[in-house]
């Protein structure tokens, strides 16, 4: 019973991690209280360029996301994230891996997989899984997700619009209402070589920026994109309200959506009680027997 539950954990957490990676490093979104859209007498590439120059600072905010992600099919979900500290809580849904909805939170050192009462019918009335989520991706064996679950989470938002600046041929869509909210939307595509290239001509970057750039960057390479095309819709406040990227995979096709809201508002997140956790370094020594 316990390996089957590994099994089905194992999937769930790659489905969820898959998604995080996607969204934490996915652009940040302004204001929903202003309804005038953006751009003004900018050029496309420059309002890009302003849109993610201006969410640079955010600190907490919130999102909902649907979209496919290689390998792992259909996600859809909502999560709220605080980036100072470090915390988040996503629910999500991936119908390619069964049925079961799943939440999963990052509290200080922790990456909690919560799978509902399902999961308690085989985990003896636990329906949590707690890993270390800084030895995630350490080498070890086992181990049930992606190894960046963290590191992503840690960037800010920001930098994936910044990607965009790379691209030669950003043009303006049009006027568009997000969620009631006035938008320009702007397109371009953008190769991983001409997001390196953009990332060394900026000598404004700091140096957790430009770290935050190049993990993006790679994050797409290991899935075997070599270009995108992306979406921005910008409000009136030169903020990202909703983006989208997407691109062939090694696996297959990669295409997501991200619409923010509750920017900078607090953003809370408690672990699950201690009754309702599986020790998962004890159930890796059970299995091993």
């Amino acid at each position: 019973m316990i390996i089957s539950v590994r099994k089905g954990r194992k999937r769930a957490a790659s489905a969820a991690v898959a998604a995080l990676l996607l969204a934490g490093g996915a652009v940040g979104c302004g204001t929903e209280k202003k309804s005038d859209s953006a751009g003004g007498d900018l050029s496309p590439a420059a309002a890009v360029k302003k849109a993610a120059k201006n969410s640079e600072q955010l600190k907490s905010f919130s999102f909902r996301m649907k979209g496919q992600v290689p390998g792992e099919g259909r996600v859809q979900g909502e999560a709220s994230m605080s980036t100072e500290p470090l915390a988040m809580s996503m629910r999500m849904s991936a119908p390619e891996q069964g049925p079961e909805k799943m939440e999963l939170r990052l509290v200080g050192d922790g990456m909690y997989l919560g799978g509902g009462k399902e999961a308690a019918k085989e985990m003896d009335g636990k329906s949590w899984v707690k890993f270390d989520a800084k030895s995630l991706g350490k080498g070890a064996p086992n181990k049930p997700a992606p190894s960046s679950a963290t590191s992503q989470a840690e960037q800010n938002p920001a930098s994936e619009s910044a990607l965009l600046s790379g691209s030669d041929d950003i043009e303006k869509v049009g006027e568009e209402k997000v969620e009631g909210v006035g938008t320009t939307r702007y397109r371009g595509t953008v190769t991983m070589d001409d997001m390196r290239a953009e990332l060394k001509a900026d000598k404004d970057l700091d140096a957790k920026a430009r770290e935050r750039r190049e993990k993006n960057i790679k994050k797409y390479e290991d899935m075997g994109i070599d270009k995108l095309t992306m979406d921005l819709w910008i409000d009136g406040e030169n903020h990202t309200k909703r983006f989208r990227a997407r691109g062939d995979a090694d696996k297959g096709k990669f295409d997501m959506t991200i619409t923010f809201f509750d920017v900078n508002k607090p953003v809370k997140v408690t672990a699950p009680p201690k009754s309702e956790v599986m020790d998962i370094a004890a159930m890796m020594k059970e299995m091993r027997g």
